[in-house]
């Protein structure tokens, strides 16, 4: 395709309908320790950002000192719900099979729950060996930042200006448009909101897809365009 050369996928959200299943694991956590929240919120407010991330602006926002074992916990509980629960998106595994481009995988996520969640879904074999975690090293920064989007670039020898990025989050999109790279927002997931669309373009995003089967034809037509200075 004329001008895209690499497509990058977000994990949570955008592969598997992860969010709204952590969501659950630490909204009962954050509620056990005095900040009541709901999974849906928790969600829409924090989708995108690393556990860590997410327990320091609840206690910037609420006052509340959290335990470092918190952390821990979040992590634990989350894994264990993952393991029975996490599906594939719906269509997705189709999309990234027809793909006549190179596809990989960039993601807050620790590697070894990208994989598991992927290797639950049945997922992992389309991505195995192109998997780009923020949490791999301490030299990347987790989204938002573009750290883990340029070095995912760097490794499939690919100029950021020639890779399409599918995100779900505004942290994703941000990430994305600050490595230089071009975004589809997509909203099919369980958490999505109906003003997630309209948040996802005006961080970003050139175009917004709910469901996998639109994903060729979208990318085709934008293959046409010239990237985005």
């Amino acid at each position: 395709m004329q001008g895209i050369e690499l497509v990058i996928l977000d994990c949570d959200g955008v592969l598997v309908d992860s969010e709204i299943v952590a969501a659950r694991a630490e909204a009962e956590l954050l509620t056990g320790v005095g900040y009541a929240i709901e999974p849906e919120e928790l969600a829409e407010r924090f989708a995108g950002l690393t556990t860590k991330d997410m327990l320091l602006a609840v206690e910037e926002e609420a006052g509340i000192p959290l335990q470092a074992s918190l952390l821990e916990r979040m992590r634990e509980a989350t894994d264990r719900r993952l393991a029975r629960e996490v599906k594939a998106i719906e269509g997705a595994r189709e999309a990234i099979a027809r793909l006549r481009l190179p596809c990989c995988v960039c993601s807050n996520s620790r590697t070894e729950r990208i994989e598991l969640m992927l290797n639950r879904t049945g997922l992992l074999p389309l991505v195995a060996g192109r998997i780009f975690s923020a949490s791999a090293s301490e030299e990347i920064r987790p989204k938002p930042a573009p750290d883990v989007f340029l070095h995912a670039a760097r490794e499939m020898k690919v100029e950021p200006a020639r890779c399409m990025v599918v995100e779900d989050s505004r942290h994703g999109v941000a990430a994305a448009r600050a490595a230089g790279m071009r975004v589809i927002g997509f909203t099919g997931a369980s958490h999505a909101w109906p003003g997630l669309a309209d948040l996802l373009t005006e961080t970003g995003a050139e175009t917004v897809i709910g469901r996998w089967s639109d994903f060729g034809p979208v990318l085709e037509a934008l293959s046409d365009w010239s990237p985005i200075e």
